[in-house]
């Protein structure tokens, strides 16, 4: 009998581990979904690709090159837009030059934080980042240029960006979507411009909810300074809610050679959705 107790015992310490295992496996796979705080300095513990692994620093190699002398931005990155706060990209001493109906929406969101969209596996838009990768896809192939730039996210179940490099216009009429239409172009062989219009207006800049509006129209400045960087000034402009444009900076790093996009099924484990109890911030409209 004290053994057939003591079996037990022993029994209910390994379920007992096992479950505190799993939860916690799940609080931080819960943690990745909503950008990965409490994890490794990239990011949560396996938002990479690669276990959370820190990638070598690479910054004092040359930046590579295409056959024609332009600036390659191909590679696997992490980071090149805000998460919390699209004003950390601000210059020291600036500040968002909010209008009244800015700051009265983001009051509002900031008592119902569960309605920012990307927790709703809904695409972050431009130029929110996410703690996942994002890879540029730049390569020519049987042409001197490429005539279409693409940049894949791993986030919220594999979104992506094309921009068409063959010197169109926008559209005269443009459908309102999350990444809205972008053309670029290049500057000097060293810089990327990328010019986006068409947006719609549910995406939040950040988890502060700063807001923007239809009007938005964004322009990115990609540049590689080196092999292991790579820097996004973008300039916003939106004068429903803006009185002037604003520029914000933000930094991307290199991953490791071995690691790539893996697959992310955003509606696992969704805290914020059904399974939270929440009910979905689109339905009906």
């Amino acid at each position: 009998m004290k053994s057939q107790i003591r079996g037990l015992g022993l029994s209910s310490c390994v379920l007992g581990f096992g479950i505190w295992v799993l939860g916690s496996g799940m609080l931080l796979h819960a943690q990745e979904g909503r950008g990965g705080r409490g994890g490794t300095p990239l990011g949560a513990v396996g938002a990479l690709g690669g276990g959370g692994r820190r990638a070598p620093d690479r910054s004092k190699e040359p930046a590579p090159r295409l056959p024609d002398g332009t600036v390659s931005l191909n590679g696997l990155w992490v980071g090149g837009g805000p998460v919390d706060d699209i004003a950390v990209g601000l210059p020291k001493g600036e500040k968002l030059p909010l209008l009244p109906p800015a700051v009265k929406l983001m009051e509002y969101r900031a008592q119902h934080e569960s309605d920012d969209p990307h927790l709703w596996c809904m695409p972050m838009g431009v130029p929110r980042s996410t703690p996942y990768p994002f890879k540029f896809v730049q390569d020519v192939t049987g042409a001197s240029a490429p005539a279409h730039l693409y940049i894949l996210h791993e986030g919220n179940i594999h979104s992506f960006r094309q921009i068409f490099m063959d010197g169109r216009k926008h559209p005269a009429e443009l459908d309102p979507t999350w990444f809205g239409h972008s053309t670029g172009r290049w500057e000097n062989k060293d810089t990327l411009v990328i010019d986006t219009v068409g947006f719609n207006d549910k995406f939040w800049f950040d988890r502060k909810g700063t807001p923007h509006s239809e009007q938005l129209h964004t322009i990115e400045r990609w540049t590689r300074p080196n092999m292991g960087t790579l820097v996004n000034a973008v300039t916003v402009e939106d004068p429903m809610y803006y009185s002037k444009p604003f520029t914000v900076t933000f930094t991307s790093r290199l991953q490791g050679s071995s690691d790539e996009i893996l697959e992310n099924i955003c509606q696992e484990n969704n805290q914020y959705g059904p399974a939270g109890g929440h009910q979905n911030p689109f339905f009906g409209k």
